[in-house]
């Protein structure tokens, strides 16, 4: 029922506030891998259990829906009780790592999950569930950071930002293939309520503005010429992205559209590294010397 995919995207964004914290905070290197297993554990339990819940509560709308019957709780490959308490041993193992953290990731790891299952339920009131998806997918970059410095900074602002608009995009696109069904279920979403030129459109705007959020982002962290040539190619992969959309229309989107957000996570991740790479080492190697 959860595939390590559903978190492989949003990994690298956190990876990304992390090392920037990283080398504005006096962490030890012990810490560090300390906190950084424990983020791991957060992204991995946290996303699990939202996407355990999305299905949980989604399981008779799957039903009906010929392209969802075949999942695992339509399809009774798993029962209802047990997905109950994959969302719960996953929601506890979420809060439970987040008390390890510090104590401002502990008490906003309620709201965080509160805001994780608050998406599954928004398709049934509201068209502006794609961007609810995009802010709990956000909350990656901020997550991270607070982890690392137990404050809030501009920079994680901008990340979460430019994730949000990045997501939001890409979960209209894919709300097209389900655009009839979801009006004859009378379910929310941007292309069930305003059609698919006018989602298109929106979904163009949303990535465009997450591209120059990037930017800023970028600007405020001191990225150099790495970061900014990695965003160009990332602007090619989210036009090849839309292609995909446009080609596969009348279908189910290929496997093709779904990678390219973990491509454009992975390399964004990786620019910020290289750009960053002599100083973490620096920083690092101060760290052992110290010892």
């Amino acid at each position: 029922m959860i595939k390590f995919t559903h978190t492989l995207f949003a990994l690298p964004f956190a990876g990304i506030s992390f090392l920037l914290a990283y080398l504005e905070s006096s962490l030890e290197n012990g810490d560090l891998l300390r906190i950084g297993f424990l983020c791991i554990l957060c992204m991995v339990s946290a996303r699990s259990a939202a996407m355990g819940f999305n299905r949980y509560v989604d399981a008779e709308i799957d039903e009906r829906n010929p392209r969802t019957e075949k999942r695992e709780i339509p399809s009774g490959k798993i029962s209802k009780i047990s997905a109950l308490l994959f969302i719960g041993l996953s929601s506890f193992l979420f809060i439970f790592a987040s008390f390890f953290v510090n104590k401002l990731a502990f008490l906003l790891s309620f709201p965080a999950l509160f805001i994780l299952f608050l998406y599954s339920l928004t398709k049934r009131f509201t068209l502006f569930c794609h961007i609810i998806l995009g802010i709990a997918l956000g909350l990656a970059p901020l997550g991270a950071w607070i982890a690392i410095s137990e404050s809030i900074s501009i920079v994680p602002v901008l990340f979460s930002l430019g994730l949000l608009f990045h997501i939001a995009a890409f979960d209209i696109l894919y709300a097209i293939q389900d655009m009839d069904f979801d009006q004859k279920e009378r379910l929310h979403s941007i292309p069930a309520k305003l059609g698919e030129t006018n989602a298109r459109r929106i979904a163009i705007f949303l990535h465009s503005l997450s591209i120059i959020v990037f930017v800023f982002a970028g600007r405020s962290a001191e990225l150099g010429f790495p970061y900014y040539l990695i965003l160009g190619i990332i602007a090619i992969l989210i036009i090849y992205e839309h292609r995909i959309s446009w080609t596969h229309e009348s279908g189910e989107l290929p496997i093709e559209f779904y990678q390219i957000n973990s491509y454009i996570s992975l390399v964004l991740f990786l620019a910020i590294l290289l750009d960053k790479w002599s100083d973490i080492v620096l920083k690092v190697s101060a760290g052992i010397s110290l010892r």
